[in-house]
């Protein structure tokens, strides 16, 4: 047979033989039986593609109590204020009200040192917090102190009131019992003049802000008086431990009946 004749067949053949690994490698890699795992990213499992449709806020219904002694948290209203942290950094030089000397924050810390005081006596863990919360802060009862102020120096009377959401379900008992004790003790008026600010205070949103209670604390914050009247000073400014008792007798009698004392 003439050889120039076989010089195409050979050509095909060795053509055939280049590419046969091209199609084996392709049919096996489409099969599963094999794929590269140095480099790019792994093969994908359906379960990969469909996400789940979670509640955020499922873990909550299966919360606990940690362990332990009542835990009661004061925070000082407008202390520190000038470290609180960048998500809240709006709030930066926001001092509070002022008065015949004081700065709001000398106020909110007396009585908050006081009411320590008093529940250290009942075997309770105190902490005394500045503006800036821990992130996701527990404990059994978070207390912000503040006092208020008002161009109007005939304004008197306390307030207080629970978060706009509450998930911790006994911010209104708390409510309750702090407004029996701090009127009958301190002699205060109760105004019930509750602002959006109060019901919307930034420690309470913690589905919002990192430094803020955790859901299944207790919240409330307490004006404690007006700063800016005369006869409201004569309790919070010269005789805070009388606020102090009124608050203190509040939070004993919210811990008695969750029978945490």
């Amino acid at each position: 047979m003439d050889s120039t004749l076989l010089i195409p067949v050979f050509k095909k053949i060795i053509f055939f033989l280049l590419i046969l690994p091209l199609f084996v490698g392709g049919f096996l890699v489409g099969k599963n039986y094999f794929a590269p795992t140095d480099t790019g990213a792994p093969p994908y499992v359906i379960e990969d593609l469909t996400p789940p449709d979670p509640d955020p806020f499922e873990w909550l219904n299966t919360w606990t109590r940690p362990e332990g002694p009542a835990r009661v948290g004061l925070q000082v209203g407008h202390w520190k204020n000038n470290e609180l942290p960048e998500e809240l950094e709006r709030l930066r030089g926001n001092t509070g009200a002022s008065a015949a000397g004081k700065s709001e924050w000398e106020v909110n810390y007396a009585i908050a040192e006081e009411t320590k005081n008093i529940l250290a006596e009942k075997n309770i863990i105190v902490d005394i917090l500045p503006s800036t919360v821990p992130p996701r802060y527990w404990a059994d009862v978070f207390v912000a102190i503040h006092a208020d102020g008002s161009t109007d120096r005939s304004a008197s009377g306390f307030k207080i009131a629970a978060p706009r959401r509450d998930f911790s379900g006994n911010a209104i008992d708390l409510v309750e019992f702090i407004t029996e004790t701090y009127g009958a003790e301190t002699k205060l008026l109760f105004d019930d003049n509750i602002s959006r600010n109060m019901t919307g205070y930034y420690a309470f949103a913690w589905w919002r802000y990192e430094h803020a209670v955790h859901p299944k604390t207790a919240s409330v914050i307490l004006e404690t008086g007006f700063l800016t009247n005369a006869n409201d000073r004569k309790i919070i400014v010269n005789r805070p431990e009388v606020s102090a008792k009124g608050l203190a007798n509040g939070i004993i009698k919210y811990l008695t009946s969750k029978e945490l004392l």
